[in-house]
This record gives structure tokens, sequence and C-alpha cells, in this order.
């Protein structure tokens, strides 16, 4: 007679959170040798999140773990809030023996440094140096975007709109002030095909807080991800502070850039990305963030 195997430990954090509600949930199995991709991609339905599997190692990969992520409809090459949160969880259970590990993803290599005093842990993965492009079509994107969100050119700050990437495309929508960034209410049944046409996964609009402090406010709606919007997306953020640094928004150095998302969900949430340098080289930047345990409930069976 079949067996079925036992239903994995799926454990939840809350990743970049600026409040107790805040951040983006993740459920995490931290022992996901066992389970087929169907099995993990159930677990991302089940609970409607982007969802987390560490693995060991693939041989001779010189790596210390293997992550996968899945959300609802597909698998994600690399997801931001769920390496951190990932790792963060790994630290709590006492599974980490050193404060630097290397992460097999399907995106390549990242890296993660640990800081951890007590209860109190610090989490911050890697991200290669980004990549900027201009949009296809621009003329026609442009228009297609505005119409998508609802919005009119004149909403538009005199930065370009630019598709971005550290990991996955996203596309940067400057807008003028965080009121209009609030205030979208976009045509969610025209977003993936829109993303399609422009070589995107989501649509990234955000507007400049306070340029001084390096504040960014920002909204991500990801082309088919299966939810509407994003409350915290570590891998955007990451695409938007190369952008912002295109732009000359931001400085070039190792200050910190705090992206803040969520808000129009009530989930209040702070992604700190740092540029990282070698030899005075700009090479890649480091996304971190709070990470809070949280629960979850299921939404399918």
């Amino acid at each position: 007679m079949a067996t079925t195997s036992a239903e994995p430990q799926v454990r939840f954090v809350s990743v970049f959170a600026a409040g107790p509600q805040g951040g983006n949930p993740a459920p995490i199995v931290v022992d996901a040798a066992s389970m087929t991709d169907a099995e993990m991609q159930q677990v991302a339905r089940a609970y409607g999140h982007e969802s987390g599997f560490v693995l060991p190692p693939p041989p001779d990969s010189d790596c210390d773990f293997e992550f996968r992520f899945w959300v609802p409809n597909h698998e994600m090459s690399m997801c931001g809030h769920a390496t951190v949160g990932a790792t963060w969880l790994l630290q709590r259970l006492g599974r980490l023996q050193r404060d630097r590990i290397t992460i097999l993803t399907k995106s390549g290599r990242v890296h993660a440094r640990i800081q951890s005093t007590g209860q109190d842990i610090s989490v911050e993965v890697s991200q290669p140096a980004g990549v900027i492009e201009p949009l296809p079509d621009t003329p026609q994107s442009v228009d297609d975007i505005l119409d998508v969100l609802g919005i009119g050119f004149d909403d538009l700050a005199p930065f370009p709109i630019q598709n971005a990437r550290t990991s996955r495309i996203k596309t940067l929508i400057p807008l003028k002030s965080v009121a209009i960034l609030d205030g979208l209410k976009p045509d969610f049944s025209k977003i993936e095909r829109l993303c399609n046409s422009i070589n995107s996964t989501g649509l990234y609009p955000y507007a400049v807080s306070d340029q001084q402090a390096q504040v960014i406010d920002a909204r991500q709606f990801p082309s088919s991800s299966g939810y509407p919007e994003d409350a915290a997306t570590g891998i955007a953020a990451s695409a938007l502070s190369f952008g912002l640094l295109a732009n000359r928004i931001v400085d070039a150095s190792e200050r910190q850039i705090t992206i803040r998302q969520g808000r129009a969900m009530n989930r209040p949430s702070a992604i700190k990305v740092r540029f990282s340098f070698d030899d005075g080289d700009l090479n890649g930047c480091w996304l971190g963030g709070d990470v809070q345990p949280t629960e979850c409930e299921k939404i399918a069976s």
C-alpha cells in the first residue's frame, strides 16, 4: 500500500517589518529535501505567499545550502525576503555554525552575513550590481503603463521609466509624490499582459519621500504571482536602488537606502539596501531588514 509523506513543518516569519503587523509573510520549510516540486508549490498555494524551502547543497557546489522559492503560480529563481527570512530562521534554530554562508539559488549564488546577539538577529543577503535598461517600444509602453495604473503623464516625476534587475526584471516608474503612489488603483486584469510585453516581472512605481535621508516609497504589482500586490519586495528594492543611482537620486556610497513598501496593504515594511564595493568599485548591494516570527493561516486546503 502506498503511503503519503508527512506534511512538512512550515514555519512563518514576516520580513522587512516596519511595525507589529508589517512586513511580508513568508512560509519557510527548513527541511525540504524530500519535498517534490508539487508539494512545494502547494505550500505557496495553501498560504498565498512567496514561500522558501531549504535543501542540502548539491555535491561540489561549494555552498552551505540550496534555497528554492515558490509563489502560488510558479517557481521563482530568487526571492529576497524569503532568503533573508530563511537565513534568520536557520540562525534562530541553531542551524548555522558561522556568520557568513553561501546559498545556491536558481539565479546563482547568494552570500548572507549574520549578526546575532542573543535573540537579536540581523541578516543581510547579497545581490549583484544592477542592470538598467530602457523600455522596449518606449512611447507605446509608457502609454500602456499609465493606462494600467490609471494615471496621467503629469503624474510622473522627471526621470525615465526603466527596466532594472539584480535578479529579476522590475519596471521602475517614478511618480511625483507619495500621495499619487498611495492613490494608485491599477487595473490588475491588464498587468500580466503588459509585463510580458515589456519583458518585466512586475511594476514597481516609486516616489522620493526624503532624498537627503535616501528614503523612497514604492509599491509592487507582480506580473503573475497569484496575488495582486506585494507587501515588501527585496529583489525589486535592490533593482530600484541601482535605478536611483543611475538617476543620481542616491549616492554611490555605503549609506543606507530605505525603501518603504506595504503601507497601502496595511503591512508597513522597510527594506534596507546598501551598495557594496570591492577596492572602490561598485560590485552589488546588501539587502536586509527586520524579521519577526509570525503566524499564517491557510487560504486553501
